[in-house]
């Protein structure tokens, strides 16, 4: 494709072996599915960026999304915290990055604001009632504490940040823990990085365990192998352990402007990931930006739970 050709040839040597794939359900072209949090019910909560809107959708039932909850600004990332409630990462109406709660009948609460973040993108848990959330314009990661309501800098490091702050392209972004090790992925600077963890949580020293990838969100099999959205490059790719990179669905399976990736939950889907997309609104193909979906890919594996 002619804007494949325009982007470095990140993967244009990786090897391609594609995996099961269906179209689950497709959006309006220009929705911006940003992230997505599966509950232990096996539904999906999903963010739609730029209108704010979380998306409820089972798909062990007729797969027919609905407006789960509103916030009043943008929504980012998804986490779910130990009471059952969703944790959303985004701005509010005036800007402000905050970290929003919605309750199990979809009421939504600001339960913390941030006025020294900047953007406010992935979460994942860290251990109890500790979050990480990615801060991609400030190159920082910061640790949100739920039982005290608060969040502070837990890691700020040149490795986190924007090489070039006139690059809309976000720094760190996607996060996730496997073990005693955080894996973070810096969009702008094409990097998977590994951050060691002590017993109480906090971190090392930053590690590049991969170069020359542009990852967004990412999801762990059980085995450790990484299971990437590669945004602007229309891909899933796996990951081994050992940092070998498949390519393991392509544009033509639907996920072009691949954004973020959550294994199910249920007997059904244990071994499938559900990847959300934006319809290649950053980076629109050819023929111009195709509808935002949800695709559902069987990788074979179960995934690794995040709680």
């Amino acid at each position: 494709m002619a804007v494949a050709q325009s982007l470095p040839p990140i993967f244009a040597n990786t090897p391609v072996e594609l995996v099961p794939s269906q179209s689950f359900v497709r959006f309006p072209v220009n929705t911006f599915l940003e992230n997505l949090v599966v509950a232990g019910d096996g539904t999906l909560y999903i963010t739609s960026h730029e209108d704010g809107k979380i998306i409820r959708l089972n798909p062990n039932d007729s797969g027919t999304p609905s407006i789960y909850a509103t916030v009043d600004g943008k929504a980012s990332g998804l986490a779910l915290a130990p009471n059952g409630k969703l944790l959303v990462t985004g701005w509010n109406s005036a800007g402000v990055p905050v970290v929003f709660q919605i309750s199990d009948e979809g009421d939504v609460e600001t339960l913390v604001t941030l006025p020294d973040a900047v953007f406010l993108n992935g979460i994942t848990p860290l251990t109890g009632d500790r979050y990480l959330i990615a801060d991609s314009y400030r190159g920082a990661i910061w640790e949100l504490d739920l039982a005290q309501q608060t969040a502070r800098i837990w890691l700020e490091h040149p490795l986190l940040t924007r090489q070039d702050v006139a690059n809309p392209t976000p720094a760190v972004n996607g996060l996730k823990r496997f073990g005693d090790t955080l894996y973070v992925s810096n969009t702008a600077q094409n990097l998977l990085l590994k951050i060691p963890l002590t017993a109480q949580g906090d971190p090392g020293e930053p590690d590049i365990f991969l170069r020359q990838v542009n990852l967004d969100d990412f999801a762990f099999d059980q085995n450790g192998d990484l299971y990437a959205a590669t945004h602007i490059y229309n891909s899933v790719v796996q990951i081994t352990p050992d940092g070998t990179v498949t390519t393991i669905a392509q544009a033509e399976q639907g996920v072009t402007g691949s954004t973020a990736i959550a294994f199910g939950r249920t007997g059904r889907d244990r071994t499938q990931i559900y990847v959300v997309t934006n319809g290649g609104m950053f980076l629109p193909p050819p023929t111009g930006v195709a509808p935002a979906e949800v695709v559902r890919l069987d990788v074979g594996t179960e995934g690794l739970p995040l709680n």
